[in-house]
């Protein structure tokens, strides 16, 4: 029911080809529930993931459809009791007795279907994998993944995993295009089909936050808590691990069709079908390499550059005689001119804090956000009043309603909240977006318009003004020919919506 520009990603990240399913959990028995269900919502929208994306729709404010979202995820719990006991540090185990909860989202008609549409590639789409006393493989062909060699992997004991769903399916895209603001890290899936009585994957465990939600079927689950503190939250998913290394297990159930189980990164985990059933899950993922070191590893190189350029300190030569006494060779030296190196190196780290560009360090990581971003996908009122459901067409032997009329009085917003970034960089003012991303992870290049200085306060204040409308006379730019240069421009891009249709087809 509804069209959009282009993007979305692959799962949490581009996985090696030996990459595992997400998860992993770290808690506590103690922290460990199962929820009782909740039923869905009924009303004219009706129940699933349908009926769901069809109210989000009518709210005004992308953040909003992003919380509500989240919420309608981990109901019953709240998000607030979530995010206080559960999020980085603890497994959440919840059992709905709602088959249809996810209806619509994903099934293996659909897998099917993208299967038939010619798109699906082995290695680059589709693994296909197993695992057997002790031994995980993959089992990929080359070329496309044509159903009757992919059913046949099946049919021989393989589990199957889709590694961009959102790619071949416009519901999970839209599903994870809206969650991805709630999280302000890149929300991906994988989707994993398994047929009874086998495993596909060795245990192990991930770099991302895991939200495995069943959707046919029934999977047995086992989760181990981090083995040591290196492993808790770590940066990187394990290699594949053997029974012998696990402990006791944290949490063991079977997962019923409309069954969440959350768990953190660096939590091992593993699941298998029982023999009287096949398994279809999607794991939706996010916060792969966003925790405070990473954003370090931005910062800091940025605040030395800085302290170069405009402090002598830095720029001051070594002691000639430093090797003499530094290094592991002199650790256990008592000397004073140790002792002073050590205090000059903490000085200048110390002092390297008056140069962290901490802001600008935020806007490099906001855009490496926006360019792993789903584009927006558009309800058919927001197409009405885009670029994308403009009536310019050829007809009667030439272009109709070709004309974009942005006048003073035009009525505009931000098609959604999270779609764009003001970045300073060393060529200018640079404005990222979102609107032309391509729904497979990193296809396109980032999307930016370079903005005339004088620009900046404009975008501003159509942030700080979202969800409302404003008029392109009220945008704070000097002129009116610039008020309306700009908002034409951002219109074209996708960017701008109006509150009226500009042109009736």
């Amino acid at each position: 029911p509804v069209e959009a520009p282009v993007d979305p990603r692959p799962e949490a990240a581009a996985p090696g080809p030996d990459a595992k399913p997400l998860g992993g959990p770290t808690a506590m028995p103690g922290s460990l529930r199962a929820m009782p269900g909740s039923p869905r919502p009924a009303g004219e929208d009706g129940g699933g993931v349908s009926g769901v994306l069809r109210r989000l729709a009518r709210l005004e404010d992308s953040r909003q459809r992003a919380a509500e979202l989240f919420r309608w995820l981990l109901a019953p719990v709240a998000p607030a009791e979530f995010l206080g006991r559960h999020w980085e540090r603890a497994p959440l185990l919840v059992r709905r007795g709602d088959p249809g909860y996810y209806a619509g989202l994903f099934s293996t008609a659909d897998f099917d279907a993208a299967l038939r549409g010619g798109e699906v590639h082995f290695g680059t789409h589709l693994d296909v994998t197993s695992y057997a006393e002790g031994m995980r493989e993959t089992h990929n062909p080359s070329g496309r993944a044509l159903p009757a060699v992919v059913w046949d992997f099946y049919q021989n004991g393989c589990s199957l995993r889709l590694l961009c769903p959102q790619a071949f399916s416009p519901t999970v895209w839209h599903f994870l295009s809206i969650l991805q603001e709630q999280f302000g890290s890149m929300a991906g899936a994988n989707t994993y089909l398994t047929p009874p009585g086998t495993q596909g994957f060795a245990p192990h465990y991930d770099d991302i936050e895991a939200f495995v939600l069943q959707l046919e079927g029934k999977k047995h689950w086992r989760v181990y808590k981090p083995r040591t503190d290196a492993e808790v939250l770590p940066q990187f998913s394990s290699a594949n691990l053997t029974q012998a290394e696990l402990g006791e297990p944290v949490l063991e159930t079977v997962l019923e069709a409309g069954d969440l189980l959350y768990f953190p990164r660096g939590f091992i985990h593993q699941g298998d079908c029982l023999p009287d059933a096949h398994s279809l899950h999607i794991t939706v993922s996010s916060y792969q390499r966003n925790s405070w070191g990473d954003f370090l590893e931005k910062l800091i190189p940025a605040a030395l550059q800085m302290a170069l350029e405009e402090d002598v300190e830095y720029r001051r030569g070594l002691p000639m005689d430093y090797l003499q006494y530094m290094g592991v060779a002199n650790s256990d030296a008592v000397d004073a001119r140790r002792t002073a190196f050590v205090e000059k190196v903490q000085s200048l780290i110390k002092k390297l804090l008056d140069y962290a560009p901490i802001d600008a360090a935020v806007d490099q990581r906001a855009k490496s956000f926006l360019h792993d971003c789903l584009p927006p996908v558009l309800t058919q009122s927001e197409k009405e009043q885009s670029v994308y459901g403009f009536p310019a067409q050829w007809q009667d032997g030439a272009p109709c309603n070709v004309d974009i009329l942005i006048t003073k009085d035009t009525e505009v917003r931000l098609l959604r909240h999270g779609i764009v970034r003001l970045c300073n960089e060393e060529a200018g003012v640079m404005l990222y977006y979102t609107t032309e991303n391509s729904r497979v992870y990193h296809k396109e290049e980032p999307k930016f318009l370079e903005l005339d200085p004088e620009y900046t306060d404009s975008v501003e204040f159509l942030l700080s003004s979202y969800p409302n409308h404003v008029s392109v006379d009220n945008l704070p730019c000097e002129t009116l020919e610039e008020k309306i240069s700009l908002a034409t421009l951002l219109f074209e891009k996708g960017i701008l919506t109006t509150k009226k249709p500009l042109a009736q087809v």
